[in-house]
């Protein structure tokens, strides 16, 4: 029996190149997969479509007004009252605050400018309407 000296034994080669593509890749998956994830609760409604509609992330209330007229703050239904007390101390609390509002396109037009109206009147000054886009997303 042959016995080995340590010192001439090779050390193994570690290829790290295809390491480095497998981390790349996984995190190119979680990346583009945490963009997916994005969960609002809020209300079905049937929202009316726009061609050049944009997502906005940084949205502290979606507001959903219904086509009889009822409001829901998430998904959580809501009086108009304490809504409009509640953004009033968001907005005192947070000068970034702001307030998107989802309306059923069957909803009258002046209903949501009474309600936009209303938001604005109690200090917001970021307040956006929601429409699904056009491609059907």
């Amino acid at each position: 029996m042959r016995l080995r000296d340590r010192r001439h034994m090779e050390k193994p080669d570690i290829i790290i190149i295809p390491m480095i593509d497998i981390m790349f890749f996984l995190l190119v998956f979680f990346m583009l997969s945490t963009l997916y994830m994005v969960n609002l609760k809020t209300v079905d409604i049937n929202m009316p479509q726009a061609a050049h509609a944009e997502t906005q992330l940084k949205v502290t209330y979606v507001v959903t007004m219904k086509n009889d007229g009822s409001l829901w703050l998430e998904d959580k239904p809501i009086a108009e009252q304490e809504l409009l007390k509640r953004v009033a101390q968001q907005q005192a609390n947070n000068p970034q605050f702001t307030v998107v509002v989802r309306a059923d396109q069957k909803l009258d037009y002046g209903m949501v400018i009474g309600l936009l109206d209303k938001i604005k009147g109690a200090g917001v000054t970021k307040v956006g309407l929601a429409a699904d886009s056009a491609g059907g997303q």
